[in-house]
């Protein structure tokens, strides 16, 4: 090839990413499922479904590419699909029932399939709009959900798993007043995805602010198994600005979960305090 020509070629700028190649880039969901088939027919459907990845990755236009705030895509999903479950986990190891099973006879392996489905679906009405987006994600859900189930339950099982995930999906909002155990566990779950990365996403694009300096002081998140109550969540940070997010957001969403009987809360700073700002003008 002559010099010029490879000139020409290296100064080319490369191609926008097509509509294809944003709804399209690989992703899989990963969660713990056990011995629970049910749960593991439903991830499954969920990694071969187009509908559901396009409407995580559109999401993700709206809250980081236009909004500028923290994902709410695939990555969020999966975080707190993953913490969700190992609440529920914890909570019936201590014999902690799920309202599926005490007002429906059902099994714990079905409030698994009701608050990984809630948690995956809980955000997709941000693909329409950020405000009242709890709201629209229930309409987008409805079709969905039965179409995830389908063949799994009965239809009558089924329309019981389709209410009981609509309600944990509109009780994460602000003032949902979530009304089960499973409702609950989605709403502070959701509250729980504060480590390091996802949260960071405004305080690196420069807004400087106590909402994204506290988000950037948080290094991560260990939920064990507590000491006086059955869920010890334990948050590592880096500042003692963190303390916001606790404070302030961990808090109001725990508040009136139905979860606050059986969770307990330890926030520390690993290592040497970090400083994040070092100087700040308004």
């Amino acid at each position: 090839m002559p010099e010029d020509a490879q000139e020409i070629e290296e100064s080319t700028p490369q191609a926008s990413p097509t509509v294809k190649d944003l709804l399209n880039t690989p992703f899989e969901l990963h969660l713990p499922t056990r011995h629970n088939p049910k749960l593991q027919e439903v991830v499954v459907r969920l990694n071969a479904h187009a509908e559901v990845l396009s409407l995580w990755r559109v999401s993700n236009v709206t809250a980081v590419d236009r909004l500028h705030m923290s994902d709410h895509g695939p990555v969020h999903v999966q975080i707190i699909a993953n913490i969700a479950l190992k609440i529920l986990r914890l909570l019936v190891e201590s014999g902690v029932e799920p309202a599926v099973v005490a007002d429906y006879g059902l099994k714990n392996e079905d409030a698994e399939v009701v608050v990984v489905l809630a948690a995956v679906l809980h955000d997709i009405g941000m693909s329409i709009h950020r405000d009242d987006h709890e709201r629209y994600s229930l309409f987008l859900a409805a079709p969905l959900i039965k179409q995830l189930l389908d063949g799994l339950y009965e239809v009558s099982v089924r329309t019981v798993l389709v209410s009981e995930i609509l309600h944990a999906i509109i009780a994460h909002r602000a003032e949902g007043h979530p009304l089960t155990l499973e409702a609950g566990i989605v709403r502070v779950s959701d509250a729980l995805d504060m480590a390091k990365g996802r949260s960071r996403i405004p305080f690196e694009a420069g807004s400087v602010n106590i909402h994204s300096v506290s988000a950037a002081a948080i290094e991560g998140l260990d939920i064990l198994r507590g000491e006086t109550k059955p869920v010890r969540l334990r948050v590592r940070m880096n500042n003692s600005a963190g303390i916001f997010q606790l404070d302030q957001l961990l808090k109001e969403k725990l508040s009136g979960s139905g979860l606050e009987p059986y969770v307990e809360v330890e926030a520390y700073i690993e290592g040497e305090e970090k400083k994040l700002v070092r100087h700040y003008r308004f």
